[in-house]
């Protein structure tokens, strides 16, 4: 019979086998991604203006899309503000020609579909319509880009709500666009053009009366000498 005794010292001293050794265990999956970080924004930051713009008053047209200019301060150089009787629109006309309204968000805000904006401009006798302009909920300025010099223009604002909720009144502001730094150069340009042209004029002019009435003596009495003979 074998002697055991020796291989069961042995497993008392150093004790069982050690389990086979394991890699560092993988770190816990990360939380899944909120909204905001997956890219999402909440409605009221959306980066597009949906609008739509009406030929002289015209209901439909295309729809389009346009960047806000979110941040966008009137400079004193190159800006002039106008605000409506209440506050709550404001045309920033800028040196360039172009307009830029700027609006906040209305009250109540529940139920608001969008906005419609009209322009009308003082003529001679009688105003005249603008292009009208469709604007969703989600719009807080809109750009005029080219409005006409030392007319008076008109622009009002109102908000449009789900039935059965009223449209209240319109903001209405008023302003006139000064004409163009640049055209007043070529104005004054043309001035200055026209003032030389008309002393070079005066000058041959000047000239050709001084060479024909205004000649020396010698050649006065030598050009009358065979008159006399």
């Amino acid at each position: 019979m074998p002697n055991l005794l020796p291989p069961f010292l042995a497993l008392l001293c150093f004790g069982a086998p050690a389990p086979a050794l394991r890699g560092p265990a993988p770190p816990p999956p990360p939380p899944p991604a909120s909204p905001r970080q997956a890219g999402a924004e909440p409605a009221a930051e959306e980066p597009w203006c949906p609008y739509k713009v009406g030929a002289e008053g015209a209901a439909g047209g295309r729809l389009c899309f346009r960047t806000p200019a979110r941040g966008f301060q009137c400079a004193a150089r190159s800006c002039r503000a106008h605000r409506s009787p209440g506050g709550a629109l404001v045309a920033n006309v800028l040196r360039n020609g172009s307009v830029l309204l700027q609006w906040g968000p209305p009250r109540p805000a529940a139920g608001l579909r969008g906005f419609a904006l009209n322009c009308s401009w003082d003529g001679t006798y009688t105003r005249f319509p603008c292009d009208s302009v469709e604007l969703g909920a989600a719009c807080r300025d809109y750009l005029l880009p080219e409005a006409h010099g030392s007319v008076r223009y008109r622009l009002c604002l109102q908000p449009r709500y789900a039935p059965p909720r009223p449209a209240p009144p319109a903001q209405c502001v008023e302003f006139r666009v000064e004409p163009a730094a640049m055209r007043d150069i070529v104005v004054a340009m043309t001035a200055v053009g026209g003032s030389i042209c008309v002393m070079l004029v005066f000058i041959c002019l000047l000239v050709a009366y001084i060479t024909e009435n205004l000649m020396s003596p010698a050649l006065a009495g030598t050009a009358a000498a065979p008159r006399r003979a």
